[in-house]
Order: structure tokens, then C-alpha cells, then sequence
């Protein structure tokens, strides 16, 4: 019998939304699921199609957004976005079962992916929870199982001759016109909760414009060029309100330690962002600029406050090659630490030149990592 799966505290209510739940297998469950991916993997992944993008080797969110783009340069500009309702909480057990049996004769290992399944779940309170449906989230296996179960989703949808792009649970089919993707999103609407038992989630889903949509992050702006429609790739509304939140945690205006190394990890971890996001079109690169000219300012209300009195601020400024005039126009101006770093006297204290070398900006990073031109690099062959 395989132990328990410990499930930490993760499930609070975040901004009025539940976060999904997560299953940690113990050590020698980990190492047993590791055994079966790597018996099961070769089976099922030559089999699932090109247009599922995650949790696959050699595919991932970038071949996701390089496909869709693809699609909007066609002219497939109606987004049926789909999104499951609790998908990992919902899978059928014996549906999946069922289709993992198709292919793997040996009935030990589906009575073993049964166990697993079944193992029970130790919440954070020490009490133990049966499990009836769904597949638990935080092992190896879990991303193949998802995937197992919504190959019978993109079966249907290529049976159908739909053009679509699906990350585990997020689905976007590309129509051409409104009245078409009505129909889709009603014909799968269907498929979905009668054949597969599954629930659409009806707040994030709809038929929306390429604009409308956020997709892995990214969001999409078709215009109207000489040689055909082009599409802009941008990061989503949401994606740049939690970057600004996060960068407001990483910059307190009370700061304590060197500010050095605030711009240290603030560099961190804007290298990972735009690891992730440089498949962003030229298009947003003034958006990128205006998230550095923020960061730049907020070190700059860190080094205002660090300063304590406007005396200090004053003969730091001075200190710096500012002119008396313009040190005096920023230390003794009356006002609060963020609109002192945007004064003359801060700005020519701290010029963009001086952060250069020091921190990670992302519109520099951005043209580091897009030598070409980026719908070269969007350019995906299937």
C-alpha cells in the first residue's frame, strides 16, 4: 500500500479565489511514480498531439504562443477560450484508467496507478481524506495522467478539423468569425460534461477577440499590415500587475540592507521574467521601458530614505556632482521619499547610466535575447 500523500497548506482563499491543492508524495512514492512515467512515456507521448504543448519534452509555454500566433496570422482571429473548472479535482478514475489500459497491457501497473490515485491525502491539520476523482497534483506522474485524460479533448477537437492550441487545462481553439466560435464553444461545451465529465469554467471562458484573451501570460494584438495581418505578442494585463506587485515587495521604501544588494535580487529576478517573456514582439518593448523606469525610481526613493534627514540627502546629492540648486530642490523639498526620486537633483544623481552594470534592465535583456527579428523567432514548423 503506498502512503498517504501530505497535502501543505496551500489551499486559503487568495484575492477572493481559491488556489489549487496540491498532493506531495513521500520520497519512495517519488521514486515509485518516477519508475512508472518512465515505462509510460515512451508509450503515450509519440501518440499525443502536436497541438498539446504541456508538460511534454521539447514543448512548453513558448511552442504554445509560437502555434497561436501562427494561427492569428492565418486569420483565425475568434479565440474560444476554455478553461477547465477544477480539472485535477474532477478526473474520472475509471475513465482514466480505462484509456491508460488501451495501451499498456500489464495489469500490475494499472492497479499501481489505481493505488496512487486512491492514496489517500494528510491535510494540514493531520486529518486524512479519501479520494474518489481526480488526479493529485505535485508528483511526477501527474502532468502525463493530465494529459492522458485530455487526449481524448484534442482528439475530438483535430477530429473536427479545429485549429487549437492546449496547455494542460488551458485550452484556445482559433475560428474566424464570432457566430462560429458560439457554435464551438457550445458543441464542446457538451463533449465536455457529457462524454468527459468535466466542467467548463464559466467565468474564465468565452469567445473573445485576440486582444480580450490572456494566454500562459501573453496577450495578442492583430493589426493590418502590407503583406498580411501581423500579430503583436505582449505580456498580459494580469502578468504585468503581479510583476509590479512583486517588484513592491522586493523595494520597501525601508529597505535595510545595502542597496547593492536590493539591486541584486531585484536583477534575479527580473532575468527570469523576461526568460519567460521574450517572445514578446517589438511592439512591447515601450511597456518594458516603463516597468525599468519604475524600478529605477523606486532604488532611487530607497536611497532618499536611507539618507534619514534632508541635510544628509542634501550633501549626498551634492556629493554626487548635483548643483546647489537642484540637491536643494530635492532634499528641501517638503515631500515624501517617492516624489523626492523623481526630482532633478535625484534623476541627475542616478541616471539610467549609472543602473547599467549594476541591475537587470528588462528592455536591455529584452534586445540580448532577440538578436533577429522576434517573428523569426515565433516562426514554428509542425
Amino acid at each position: 500500500m503506498l502512503s498517504p500523500r501530505r497535502r501543505p497548506p496551500c489551499l486559503a482563499t487568495k484575492a477572493g479565489r481559491r488556489t489549487a491543492g496540491l498532493g506531495i508524495p513521500n520520497v519512495v512514492d517519488r521514486t515509485v511514480q518516477q519508475a512508472v512515467l518512465q515505462i509510460l512515456e515512451p508509450v503515450f507521448e509519440p501518440n499525443f498531439h502536436p497541438s498539446s504543448h504541456g508538460f511534454r519534452p521539447s514543448r512548453g509555454a513558448h511552442t504554445a504562443i509560437a502555434e497561436a500566433k501562427g494561427y492569428l496570422k492565418d486569420g483565425y482571429q475568434t479565440v474560444v477560450d476554455l478553461d477547465l473548472a477544477k480539472f485535477f479535482d474532477r478526473v474520472h478514475h475509471q475513465r482514466l484508467l480505462a484509456r491508460i489500459a488501451e495501451r499498456v497491457p500489464d495489469q500490475r501497473i494499472i492497479r499501481l496507478i489505481r493505488l496512487m490515485l486512491q492514496a489517500s491525502v494528510v491535510m494540514p491539520d493531520g486529518s486524512r481524506v479519501a479520494v474518489q476523482e481526480g488526479t493529485p497534483q505535485g508528483g511526477p506522474l501527474s502532468p502525463l495522467l493530465s494529459n492522458v485524460v485530455l487526449d481524448e479533448l484534442d482528439g475530438e477537437l483535430a477530429k473536427r478539423g479545429l485549429r487549437f492550441v492546449r496547455y494542460a487545462d488551458d485550452c484556445n481553439i482559433f475560428v474566424r468569425s464570432e457566430r462560429a466560435g458560439q457554435r464551438v464553444m457550445t458543441s464542446i461545451r457538451n463533449f465536455l460534461e457529457k462524454r468527459m465529465r468535466l466542467q467548463v469554467n464559466e467565468a474564465k471562458s468565452g469567445v473573445r477577440k485576440p486582444d480580450e484573451v490572456a494566454f500562459l501570460g501573453f496577450s495578442f494584438r492583430c493589426t493590418k499590415e502590407d503583406q498580411g495581418d501581423g500579430v503583436a505578442v505582449f505580456p498580459s494585463g494580469k502578468a504585468e500587475r503581479r510583476l509590479k506587485a512583486t517588484l513592491r515587495e522586493m523595494t520597501p521604501p525601508n529597505w535595510g540592507r545595502s542597496i547593492t544588494n536590493c539591486m541584486e535580487e531585484v536583477s534575479r529576478y527580473l532575468n527570469g521574467w523576461i526568460s519567460h517573456y521574450r517572445l514578446c514582439t517589438p511592439e512591447a518593448v515601450d511597456g518594458l521601458r516603463v516597468i525599468d523606469a519604475h524600478v529605477r525610481r523606486r532604488i532611487r526613493a530607497i536611497i532618499v530614505r536611507q539618507r534619514k534627514r534632508s541635510r544628509f540627502l542634501f550633501r549626498h546629492l551634492r556629493a554626487r556632482g548635483v548643483s546647489p540648486k537642484a540637491a536643494a530642490g530635492c532634499a528641501y523639498c517638503g515631500k515624501r521619499a517617492w516624489v523626492q526620486s523623481n526630482r532633478p537633483g535625484m534623476t541627475r544623481a542616478y541616471p539610467p547610466s549609472w543602473f547599467s552594470g549594476r541591475m537587470a534592465s528588462l528592455q536591455a535583456r529584452w534586445r540580448d535575447l532577440n538578436p533577429r527579428s522576434a517573428s523569426a523567432q515565433l516562426s514554428l514548423v509542425f
